[in-house]
Protein backbone atom coordinates (compact mmCIF):
# COMPACT_ATOMS: atom_id res chain seq x y z
CA UNK A 1 0.00 0.00 0.00
CA UNK A 2 1.46 3.32 -1.04
CA UNK A 3 0.61 6.22 1.20
CA UNK A 4 1.62 9.79 0.46
CA UNK A 5 4.40 11.33 2.49
CA UNK A 6 3.83 14.93 3.48
CA UNK A 7 6.31 17.29 5.08
CA UNK A 8 5.38 19.88 7.71
CA UNK A 9 7.87 22.60 8.59
CA UNK A 10 8.06 26.16 9.81
CA UNK A 11 10.89 27.91 7.98
CA UNK A 12 12.25 31.42 8.46
CA UNK A 13 13.05 33.56 5.44
CA UNK A 14 16.74 32.67 5.91
CA UNK A 15 16.01 28.92 6.03
CA UNK A 16 16.34 28.57 9.80
CA UNK A 17 14.06 26.00 11.45
CA UNK A 18 15.54 25.93 14.95
CA UNK A 19 18.34 26.77 17.30
CA UNK A 20 19.88 24.65 20.03
CA UNK A 21 17.19 21.99 19.50
CA UNK A 22 14.29 24.34 20.16
CA UNK A 23 11.72 26.43 18.36
CA UNK A 24 12.79 30.02 18.04
CA UNK A 25 9.45 31.79 17.64
CA UNK A 26 6.03 31.92 19.16
CA UNK A 27 3.40 31.16 16.51
CA UNK A 28 0.25 29.85 18.12
CA UNK A 29 -1.46 29.59 14.72
CA UNK A 30 1.34 27.35 13.40
CA UNK A 31 1.01 25.01 16.40
CA UNK A 32 -2.74 24.75 15.77
CA UNK A 33 -2.14 23.99 12.10
CA UNK A 34 0.46 21.37 13.03
CA UNK A 35 -2.06 19.68 15.30
CA UNK A 36 -4.79 19.78 12.65
CA UNK A 37 -2.57 18.32 9.93
CA UNK A 38 -0.99 15.58 12.06
CA UNK A 39 -3.92 14.30 14.13
CA UNK A 40 -4.78 10.76 13.13
CA UNK A 41 -1.51 10.26 11.23
CA UNK A 42 1.79 8.61 12.00
CA UNK A 43 4.51 11.22 12.44
CA UNK A 44 8.12 10.55 11.46
CA UNK A 45 10.76 12.60 13.23
CA UNK A 46 14.36 12.46 14.31
CA UNK A 47 15.50 11.86 17.87
CA UNK A 48 16.47 15.48 18.51
CA UNK A 49 13.08 16.70 17.30
CA UNK A 50 11.36 14.18 19.56
CA UNK A 51 13.50 15.27 22.51
CA UNK A 52 12.61 18.91 21.85
CA UNK A 53 8.91 17.97 22.01
CA UNK A 54 9.57 15.81 25.05
CA UNK A 55 6.72 13.33 24.75
CA UNK A 56 4.49 11.42 22.38
CA UNK A 57 1.64 13.64 21.21
CA UNK A 58 -1.93 12.41 21.67
CA UNK A 59 -3.97 11.29 18.68
CA UNK A 60 -0.91 10.43 16.62
CA UNK A 61 1.65 7.64 16.45
CA UNK A 62 5.26 8.81 16.70
CA UNK A 63 8.09 7.08 14.86
CA UNK A 64 11.55 8.27 15.86
CA UNK A 65 14.35 7.65 13.37
CA UNK A 66 17.71 7.53 15.15
CA UNK A 67 21.17 6.07 14.79
CA UNK A 68 21.25 5.61 18.59
CA UNK A 69 20.64 1.88 19.04
CA UNK A 70 19.94 2.40 22.74
CA UNK A 71 17.26 5.04 22.28
CA UNK A 72 13.84 4.26 23.74
CA UNK A 73 11.01 6.49 24.91
CA UNK A 74 7.58 5.80 26.27
CA UNK A 75 4.80 5.83 23.72
CA UNK A 76 6.97 6.00 20.61
CA UNK A 77 8.16 3.57 17.96
CA UNK A 78 11.86 3.55 17.11
CA UNK A 79 13.51 2.83 13.76
CA UNK A 80 17.17 2.91 12.78
CA UNK A 81 16.87 3.19 8.98
CA UNK A 82 14.69 5.38 6.80
CA UNK A 83 13.28 2.31 5.03
CA UNK A 84 12.42 0.73 8.38
CA UNK A 85 10.84 3.95 9.62
CA UNK A 86 8.69 4.30 6.50
CA UNK A 87 7.60 0.65 6.70
CA UNK A 88 6.60 1.19 10.32
CA UNK A 89 4.75 4.39 9.41
CA UNK A 90 2.87 2.59 6.62
CA UNK A 91 1.82 -0.18 9.02
CA UNK A 92 0.68 2.37 11.60
CA UNK A 93 -1.14 4.43 8.96
CA UNK A 94 -3.01 1.35 7.80
CA UNK A 95 -4.02 0.49 11.35
CA UNK A 96 -5.08 4.10 11.97
CA UNK A 97 -6.81 4.40 8.59
CA UNK A 98 -4.67 7.48 7.99
CA UNK A 99 -4.42 9.18 4.61
CA UNK A 100 -0.65 9.66 4.73
CA UNK A 101 2.58 9.90 6.67
CA UNK A 102 3.60 13.20 8.28
CA UNK A 103 7.30 14.07 8.36
CA UNK A 104 7.89 16.71 11.03
CA UNK A 105 11.65 17.19 11.31
CA UNK A 106 14.41 17.87 11.91
CA UNK A 107 16.80 18.97 9.23
CA UNK A 108 18.37 15.56 8.55
CA UNK A 109 14.98 13.84 8.35
CA UNK A 110 13.70 16.54 5.99
CA UNK A 111 16.74 16.08 3.75
CA UNK A 112 16.16 12.32 3.58
CA UNK A 113 12.41 12.50 2.95
CA UNK A 114 12.00 15.52 0.65
CA UNK A 115 12.65 13.35 -2.45
CA UNK A 116 9.71 11.16 -1.34
CA UNK A 117 7.29 13.91 -0.39
CA UNK A 118 4.15 14.40 -2.43
CA UNK A 119 3.05 17.45 -0.43
CA UNK A 120 4.73 20.15 1.63
CA UNK A 121 2.78 22.07 4.27
CA UNK A 122 5.10 24.95 5.08
CA UNK A 123 4.77 27.87 7.42
CA UNK A 124 6.99 30.55 5.95
CA UNK A 125 8.00 32.72 8.88
CA UNK A 126 8.79 36.26 7.74
CA UNK A 127 11.84 36.81 9.92
CA UNK A 128 15.55 36.00 9.76
CA UNK A 129 16.51 34.76 13.24
CA UNK A 130 19.81 33.20 14.22
CA UNK A 131 19.71 29.43 14.23
CA UNK A 132 21.77 26.30 13.83
CA UNK A 133 19.25 24.09 12.04
CA UNK A 134 18.18 24.80 8.47
CA UNK A 135 15.57 23.39 6.13
CA UNK A 136 17.37 21.71 3.23
CA UNK A 137 17.63 23.49 -0.09
CA UNK A 138 14.93 22.06 -2.35
CA UNK A 139 13.96 22.35 -5.98
CA UNK A 140 10.79 24.44 -6.04
CA UNK A 141 10.29 23.62 -9.73
CA UNK A 142 9.29 20.09 -8.66
CA UNK A 143 6.29 21.46 -6.76
CA UNK A 144 3.39 23.79 -7.43
CA UNK A 145 1.72 26.03 -4.88
CA UNK A 146 -1.81 24.81 -4.27
CA UNK A 147 -2.70 27.29 -1.53
CA UNK A 148 -1.19 30.28 0.20
CA UNK A 149 -2.55 32.35 3.05
CA UNK A 150 -0.69 35.35 4.48
CA UNK A 151 -1.03 36.51 8.09
CA UNK A 152 0.25 39.47 10.11
CA UNK A 153 1.95 39.22 13.44
CA UNK A 154 -0.36 39.41 16.44
CA UNK A 155 -0.17 39.04 20.22
CA UNK A 156 -0.27 35.24 19.73
CA UNK A 157 1.92 35.12 16.63
CA UNK A 158 5.32 36.76 17.03
CA UNK A 159 6.04 37.28 13.32
CA UNK A 160 4.10 37.68 10.11
CA UNK A 161 3.89 34.33 8.31
CA UNK A 162 2.34 32.48 5.40
CA UNK A 163 0.83 29.01 5.26
CA UNK A 164 1.92 27.63 1.89
CA UNK A 165 0.92 24.20 0.63
CA UNK A 166 2.81 22.60 -2.23
CA UNK A 167 1.98 19.55 -4.35
CA UNK A 168 4.65 17.64 -6.24
CA UNK A 169 4.19 18.20 -9.97
CA UNK A 170 2.91 15.09 -11.71
CA UNK A 171 1.20 13.48 -8.68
Amino acid sequence: MSLPVFVLAAIADNGVIGDDNRLIWQLSSDLKRFRQLTLGHPMLMGRKTFQSIGKALPGRETVVLTRDLGFAAEGVHVAHTLAGALDLCRDLATAMQASGIAVVGGAEIYAQTLPLAERLHLTEVHASPHGDAFFPVWDKSLFKVISKDDFSSSPRDQYAYSFVDYQRVGT
